[in-house]
């Protein structure tokens, strides 16, 4: 099942829709890569070992994306029964990229909601995390970014929308990758203090264009699925 009900390879859409996603992962993970970053002594802030610390940070955090794909999609093979149960998942994943594009522009915060919910989980995990502070290796970043992949993102929960729908746990793991790997631009200029791409990333202009180009793909993935539906 193509996600996007187009052509483009859902590897690709996914990868885009990080990238898109920029903004709001700056203003989520901004400060923990500011805090990575800074907690590392003077004496061992050398480029090359900064540039590693944050690298494997952000490979700990896209591969937990990837195990959350992998366990949402594992659920979607038994939630999808029936052709109009599979259809029902992908309006569904359809309508949370809408919600995910309203709130990348700042029109409407609804997935505040769902990310309550996953607080509640978060309060459990997050402790971990701390612990491992401060990050002087390589396996130390690796852990925390594992951990903190699991903190509560109405972003992520959009795109686990979709891995649902696709009801297979290697493409929703590979799914989730995708998008992992479009934020990091975002979050290694960040942590690079690359003002020029971050700002350019927060624009209000840019994350205008971002949300209505998701709405143009989530709208004709619900025009193309009703429309396949009307013809059966």
């Amino acid at each position: 099942m193509n996600p996007t009900g187009l052509d483009l390879p859902p590897l690709l859409a996914a990868f885009v829709f990080g990238l898109m996603g920029g903004a709001h992962c700056i203003g989520m993970c901004g400060g923990i890569m500011s805090a990575l970053m800074f907690a590392v002594p003077p004496s061992m802030r050398q480029p090359a070992r900064l540039g590693g610390l944050l690298l494997s940070y952000n490979v700990g955090r896209v591969m937990s994306y990837m195990l959350a794909g992998a366990l949402v999609a594992s659920l979607g093979t038994f939630l999808s029964f029936s052709p109009s149960a599979g259809m029902a998942l992908q309006a569904f994943a359809a309508v949370m990229l809408i919600l995910m594009a309203l709130y990348i522009a700042n029109w409407w915060k609804g997935l505040l909601k769902v990310e309550a919910v996953g607080r509640r989980f978060w309060r459990y995990i997050e402790p971990f995390g701390r612990r491992l502070m401060p990050v002087v290796k390589l396996p130390q970043a690796f852990a925390l970014g594992a951990i903190w992949g699991w903190l509560p993102c109405g972003l992520v929960y959009s795109m686990l929308a979709w891995s649902l729908a696709i009801a297979d746990p290697l493409r929703g793991a590979l799914l989730m990758g995708a998008f992992g790997l479009g934020t990091l631009p975002a979050l290694l200029a960040t942590g690079l203090a690359a003002r020029q791409l971050r700002d350019l990333i927060r624009h209000p202009a840019t994350r205008a264009v971002a949300a209505f180009s998701i709405i143009a793909f989530a709208l004709w993935q619900l025009f193309t699925l009703f429309a396949s539906g009307a013809t059966h």
